[in-house]
């Protein structure tokens, strides 16, 4: 005991995960849900002129109907320069801050749900993971070492080099529909997609998606997660949000129970390291979880590890005074 008196530890506070496994698994199936559907939207957006942009006619689609800023009147000399600028205030700055304000709003309070929910982006990094790893027993070709040969449930993880015909494949595949569907965004969908079956793609049209599949399967395949974690800004102001609030929810961790954490795989390896998407430690403090996107799939993990201790996982998400004691167990357990 110090001068100063007793040390005060504070315990962690964790809320149990809704429903056990069955929940768990629940959120799971929503969460593939909702990345399947936000990704048919993403595709077919264009297709139904409910956002886009079209070079060819000089303004945006909106929910099927023209999006214009008014200035064309403007220039003709039918409206004033203050209507004019009224006009922009409303239909471009009011709607485009309105909506980032909802959207920080969300990341502050529940993190970067955006990116583990919707993205059609951080579908594909997973996707080509989980090929990856059935080929080489890495998500990543930058990871040091292969992930531990069992799953979270304890079944052993197969490994078949045979995968690698699909990884390659799969990677080009969803850069050449990312590159169209990105032409879509800027020229008529139909004008695009016939010239496509039909093979009279213009020089442009032909150099914009040879270009752009080149770029975004170097992309799919060597550095997916390195651009979610360190280039995407839409990821980054998520983070910078949800750091802000001391109150959001975050991946809580027992603490006390820290050593089971090194036997839930054999080899003293832990199942939530090797199921995270975005290669972090699950049980880090929040800072060090900066880029975590909430995806959950290290809880399911840790539920799955832990399904016969009657003491249950030692993850979960907390919010409010429960994440707060959450990162007050890690400074006291530094303190210790």
């Amino acid at each position: 005991m110090s001068a100063a008196g007793p040390r005060k530890i504070i315990p962690i506070v964790q809320t149990a995960a809704p429903g056990g496994r069955a929940g768990l698994n629940r959120v799971q199936k929503g969460r593939l849900a909702a990345q399947a559907g936000f990704f048919a939207l993403f595709i077919l957006a264009p297709v139904f002129d409910l956002l886009r942009y079209d070079l060819d006619a000089g303004h945006a689609w909106l929910l099927g109907m023209p999006w214009r800023l008014g200035l064309d009147d403007f220039l003709a000399g039918r409206i004033g320069a203050l209507e004019a600028g009224a006009n922009v205030l409303l239909r471009l700055f009011v709607p485009i801050f309105t909506g980032a304000a909802v959207f920080l709003w969300v990341a502050w309070k529940w993190g970067r749900l955006y990116c583990g929910w919707l993205c059609p982006h951080f579908s594909v990094v997973e996707t080509i993971n989980k090929l990856m790893l059935r080929a080489s027993g890495k998500p990543s070709v930058w990871e040091k070492k292969p992930l531990p040969p069992w799953e979270a449930d304890g079944t052993p993880r197969r490994r078949d080099a045979r995968w690698w015909l699909l990884v390659v494949p799969a990677a080009v595949f969803f850069a050449f529909a990312w590159a169209v569907v990105f032409l879509t965004y800027l020229l008529p969908p139909g004008e695009v997609y016939g010239n496509l079956l039909h093979g009279t793609l213009t020089r442009n049209q032909g150099l914009f998606i040879g270009a752009f599949t080149a770029v975004l399967s170097l992309e799919f395949l060597f550095a997916r997660h390195l651009f979610c974690r360190f280039a995407c800004a839409v990821g980054l102001f998520q983070s910078l949000a949800w750091v802000s609030n001391r109150d959001a929810m975050v991946v809580g961790f027992k603490r006390e129970r820290a050593s089971q954490c090194a036997t839930c795989l054999p080899n003293r390896e832990s199942a939530c390291d090797a199921v995270c998407p975005m290669r972090l430690n699950p049980r880090n403090i929040k800072r060090h979880m900066f880029t975590c996107t909430q995806c959950g799939q290290c809880l399911q993990a840790c539920e799955q590890s832990q399904h016969d201790n009657p003491q249950g996982p030692l993850l979960a998400w907390v919010s409010d005074e429960a994440a707060r004691q959450n990162e007050a167990g890690f400074r006291a357990g530094r303190g210790q």
